[in-house]
This record gives structure tokens, sequence and C-alpha cells, in this order.
């Protein structure tokens, strides 16, 4: 289920082959002094009754990566990464970029630094 800022999704256990989880994804923007607008994200959640806690900053420009991050992040707590949580609704999926993109103000070409893939651990 998806709203601006939040997205919560759980699993039925043994569906597809996954783990039961419940996961909920936060997330804003913040302006940082030095680095400019910013994503912070928060990962809360279980994953086969394993609780879990995961923040992170993404740069403006690394923001739209968010799915690829959060993958990996919860792989580390169980969830295959094939089986992401964000992935799942590709609707839902389009709804969090464009939501991310219009707090970002950011637009289809805008440069990306690639030194922030390293730095925002892409």
């Amino acid at each position: 289920m998806f709203q601006p800022g939040h997205l919560h999704r759980d699993n039925i256990p043994g569906l597809a082959g996954q783990p039961e989880y419940r996961i909920d994804f936060y997330y804003d923007v913040r302006l940082d002094p030095q680095e400019g607008l910013m994503l912070h994200g928060r990962l809360v959640g279980e994953i086969e009754g394993k609780v879990f806690e995961e923040i992170f900053e993404m740069h403006r420009d690394t923001a739209f990566n968010f799915a690829s991050l959060i993958s990996r992040l919860v792989a580390k707590h169980g969830l295959h990464p094939n089986h992401s949580p964000i992935m799942r609704e590709h609707k839902e999926y389009d709804a969090i970029f464009e939501d991310i993109r219009a707090k970002l103000h950011a637009k289809p070409g805008d440069a990306v630094n690639f030194d922030h893939l390293e730095q925002d651990g892409l």
C-alpha cells in the first residue's frame, strides 16, 4: 500500500517461496547544508520474525536508484534480492518514483555525479 512518503508491504507465509515479511519504507527530502537536497529513507520491519531497521540517504542525482539500494538492504536481512518489496507492484513503484522526482524538483536529463553512486552505496 502506497501513500506519498510511505510504502507498506507484507507477505503471506510461503507465497511464491518467499519468507514471511512486513516492511515499511518511509522517505522524505531533506536539505543538507553541504550536499544539497537528499532523499532520506528508513526501512523498518521484520523478515521471518527478525526485526530490522535501516536508515539511508541518497543524493538528489542518485535517489532514483532507491529500489536497488532497498533490495540490497533487505537482502542483508534475509529477503532474496529478486523479491524486492519495492518492485512487486510496478504501478506503486512508478508512483514512488514520481513522488520522489517532484519532492527533489528533478527533471529527466539532469546530470549525475558518478562519485555519488559510490557514496550512496550503489
